[in-house]
């Protein structure tokens, strides 16, 4: 079964369940992203039926059981109406799109959290630690992703820079050096102009970083790929689930470079935080 066809599949099959099942199967129908956020004893108690009862209804639909029912029901929900969200419908209000989008992007953030390799993290950290300069290269919806990146990493006492110019990318990748590391960020990895800069990149010894799609052609230029497969379509979806995901994959991978930092870092860190004080009001007290 195709993850993105489930819904459709509850659909169709409705007559066919028993009155106990059908109940999980209308809960899950009304609001499909909400239930990617409820356990199973609270679907179970929307339903009103036992926890056995929704596990033997996710298994119907040839899922493990209930972790995996709920991973396949995120799949069928982030594809993304045309050229929005595949789960928003024409007729939603805005109460019921926006409970869409932020059920979608849990689920999908937590997806990514399952999936994620440890082992590729530790050693793009490894990569960042050590570099002598880091560049995030991002074009369209991943620019705004290079850029966070570049808001995140210029703590690190190193030159850091953010391009989302092709010409710029085509430049800095040529003059590279061993030392240098450049993060690209491409949610398909099939874009010919960053498939070619990052072989140029890595012809002129710097460290290729990708986190794009595994088994793509940007991936196969990387030195280490952090593989993120999203099942949004962003060839006619908005982007919206894939970039939430790879902004947390910056956050992970910052962390990690602090920790490697060691305490006697985290003073810097403050200094730069205490230099904006001044630029803000006081909070406000109740």
């Amino acid at each position: 079964m195709v993850a993105h066809d489930l819904l459709a599949k509850i659909r169709q099959r409705l007559d066919s369940l028993n009155r106990s099942e059908r109940k999980v199967a209308d809960v899950i129908l009304n609001d499909p992203a909400s239930a990617t956020g409820m356990s199973i004893a609270t679907l179970a108690q929307a339903a009103s039926v036992s926890e056995p009862t929704v596990n033997r209804f996710c298994r119907n639909f040839e899922a493990k059981g209930y972790p995996d029912f709920k991973i396949k029901l995120a799949q069928s929900l982030a594809g993304g109406t045309l050229y929005v969200s595949r789960s928003v419908e024409s007729e939603d209000n805005a109460a019921a799109y926006s409970d869409k989008i932020f059920g979608a992007t849990i689920a999908a953030l937590d997806e990514a959290r399952r999936a994620i390799d440890a082992k590729r993290i530790e050693r793009a950290v490894d990569y960042l630690s050590q570099a002598k300069q880091i560049s995030f290269f991002g074009l369209g919806a991943s620019a705004p992703v290079a850029s966070d990146a570049q808001h995140k990493f210029f703590r690190f006492n190193l030159p850091v820079m953010a391009y989302d110019d092709v010409l710029m990318m085509r430049m800095v990748a040529a003059a590279a050096h061993t030392g240098d590391v450049i993060v690209f960020i491409s949610y398909t990895g099939r874009t010919k102009d960053m498939v070619e800069i990052a072989r140029i990149a890595r012809e002129n010894g710097a460290i290729v970083l990708g986190i794009t799609s595994t088994d793509s052609p940007l991936s196969d230029e990387c030195s280490e790929c952090l593989g993120i497969d999203s099942p949004e379509d962003t060839e006619i979806y908005m982007p919206m689930t894939s970039r939430m995901i790879h902004l947390a994959l910056i956050d992970v991978l910052a962390t990690g470079v602090t920790l490697r930092r060691g305490l006697d870092f985290l003073p810097h860190l403050k200094k730069i935080k205490d230099s904006l004080k001044p630029t803000k009001f006081p909070p406000r007290t109740s």
